[in-house]
């Protein structure tokens, strides 16, 4: 697979697996935890090496018994988990200690590859401090690398002039219905790697019914076709599926590269 450089040295899969729904109870992201490991099992055994989790999706515990189960070494799996930008984990130092002690236990690991403050908040000086903790980690081995989720330009630029590491990756929404385009240009510009989360949300009858036509050509499908454009751009991707023959599509998108023309009729789709 692809993989993009971070601006610490360590590499990113360019496509991991997104989970918020997976362990629970009818695969909702409300749902009771009910410790179901297939979706994890199966994306594994398709090819995915790289898992995205949070606190706030309370299931960092599924992902490594689904991780376990599968019995591949923990080396050749990349985990990604966040930090809540809530009250009880910003609050102070010592909190924000708490929370990645919680997640480290949670995933049953002494490091986690890619650590994110998953939502920015209101106050840029408590966002520094908080990043400041992560930066210890981050020195320390622990957290091999880290970024952040649904930042923007501003609170972006913030990190970039007062903190000591610049985040590696920011992740984002980025679909037609949403493109993000404005952050996704900045995060490029400025060495962050943009990963995108939802990257079929909001898809529209119409946006389905050119992506296929473009598909045809290629012998892709429309999903394909949507995530090999993030591909062609330098942006990272976490789709997610709990079926195993969609899972395995969405990896295989590694045998094409699409147009010049065709990444143009894609552009104008992420124009709102």
């Amino acid at each position: 697979m692809v993989t993009y450089k971070l601006n610490d040295g360590n590499q990113l899969l360019a496509i991991g697996c997104g989970t918020n729904t997976f362990g629970k109870e009818n695969q909702e992201y409300m749902g009771n935890i009910n410790n179901d490991t297939s979706s994890i099992e199966s994306a594994i055994d398709v090819g995915y090496r790289r898992f995205d989790t949070a606190i706030s999706y309370r299931n960092e515990t599924v992902v490594a018994l689904g991780i376990k189960r599968s019995q591949i070494e923990r080396k050749d799996i990349f985990i990604t988990s966040k930090l809540p930008g809530k009250e009880g984990y910003i609050d102070s130092r010592e909190h924000v200690i708490q929370g990645i002690e919680q997640s480290l236990n949670a995933l049953d690991t002494n490091y986690i590859d890619l650590y994110l403050i998953h939502h920015p908040w209101d106050n840029l000086e408590q966002i520094l401090i908080v990043w400041k903790v992560f930066e210890e980690y981050h020195q320390n081995g622990v957290l091999k690398s880290i970024g952040v989720s649904n930042f923007n330009e501003e609170q972006l630029l913030y990190l970039i002039e007062n903190a000591t590491i610049v985040p590696a990756v920011n992740q984002i929404e980025s679909n037609p219905k949403n493109p993000n385009n404005e952050i996704i240009n900045f995060c490029l510009e400025h060495g962050i790697v943009p990963e995108v989360w939802g990257p079929f949300h909001g898809i529209e009858d119409s946006h389905i019914k050119t992506l296929e036509e473009i598909g045809e050509k290629y012998q892709k499908n429309w999903a394909q076709v949507l995530l090999r454009y993030q591909l062609d751009r330098n942006v990272a991707i976490i789709p997610k599926s709990h079926n195993k023959e969609r899972q395995a599509s969405n990896l295989d998108v590694f045998d094409f590269c699409l147009s010049y023309a065709d990444k143009i009729v894609i552009t104008e789709l992420f124009k709102n």
